[in-house]
Order: structure tokens, then C-alpha cells, then sequence
């Protein structure tokens, strides 16, 4: 039993996650100089969001899927993802989806950009996802692709800006 509590933690399995380097019992030195360089700056090459003159880290977009078909379909949601991810312009790292008795699935596509999350009742045709991007991605696009791959009009969308405000009360960030 206790192998079988830590699979479903997680412990030990091969995720391609890398973990600190404690080898030799010390952490590594990492160089911590910040060099202060100003938010607003449009060259920065730090994936922060620009627009409408607002700074912010990223869209995070809270997407209802509502009548939806196919939602308890592990497969479809995982090529849901990747389709999603394609039509973002994102990078996928992983995916991780877990089938619930009698119904139900959860899952996550992690990003470079963030992620992709859901998790579905399908006896009532419901897909709460979560769809959150920094950078060049452009998540709106997900709407669409998850509108054709659960068949269904009804999605309903929230945006939210991550760290708006944050970051420009910063003023400068590293």
C-alpha cells in the first residue's frame, strides 16, 4: 500500500522534472545581482505582456465549456491540448490527464508559456478550463479550438491579466 501512495503522489516516477543538485549536501551559489532594467521597456526580453499600455505577466483566461460532448474522453481532451497549444503559438512540455470512476477527467498541459488545465463533469456537460500564457502565445485562440473539440456554441470566458498593476508597481524588475 505504500508504494501505491506514492504513486499517486507522484514520488519516484520518471516526469523529466529536474530537481536540485544536493550531491554533495550544499545548494548551488546562484549570482543574485539584479540589474535593475525599466518594465516599460518594449526590448526587454523577459515575456511580460505590453499592451493597451498596461505591463502585465500574462493571460490567464478562465474558459467554460457548457453542453459540451466527449468531455469524459481522456484522448480527446489530450488532443484538445495539443491543439490548443499548436493554435496558441505555445511550447508543450508535458501532459498529464487522470480518468475519474464513474466519470470525470482532470488534467494539465504544462508550457514554456504556462499552462492548460480542466477539469470535467461530464454528466452535465461541463469543462471548466483554464488557459494561462505569457509571452508572444495567444490564447484567445483556444476558445475556438476547445468550441469545435467538445461540439458546442456555448463557451463562456473570463480574462484575467496576471500581475497587472504588480509588475508596473515595481517600476523596474530584473
Amino acid at each position: 500500500m505504500k508504494d501505491a501512495n506514492l504513486f499517486q503522489l507522484g514520488i519516484g516516477l520518471e516526469t523529466g522534472a529536474q530537481e536540485e543538485d544536493t550531491a554533495r549536501g550544499i545548494t548551488p551559489a546562484y549570482d543574485t545581482t539584479i540589474l535593475p532594467r525599466d518594465v516599460l521597456d518594449e526590448g526587454r526580453d523577459d515575456h511580460f505582456i505590453r499592451r493597451d499600455g498596461a505591463v502585465f505577466a500574462g493571460t490567464h483566461l478562465i474558459i467554460e465549456v457548457v453542453n459540451g460532448h466527449g468531455l469524459d474522453d481522456e484522448a480527446r481532451i489530450r488532443q484538445a491540448f495539443r491543439d490548443c497549444v499548436e493554435t496558441c503559438g505555445a511550447t508543450l512540455l508535458h501532459i498529464h490527464t487522470h480518468k475519474f470512476s464513474p466519470q470525470g477527467v482532470s488534467g494539465v498541459a504544462v508550457l514554456a508559456e504556462s499552462h492548460i488545465s480542466v477539469h470535467t463533469w461530464p454528466e452535465i456537460g461541463y469543462g471548466a478550463f483554464d488557459v494561462f500564457m505569457c509571452g508572444d502565445a495567444r490564447p484567445w485562440a483556444a476558445v475556438d479550438v476547445l468550441r469545435s473539440a467538445f461540439a458546442t456554441e456555448d463557451v463562456r470566458v473570463t480574462e484575467i491579466r496576471r500581475g497587472e498593476g504588480i509588475v508596473t508597481e515595481a517600476g523596474i524588475a530584473a
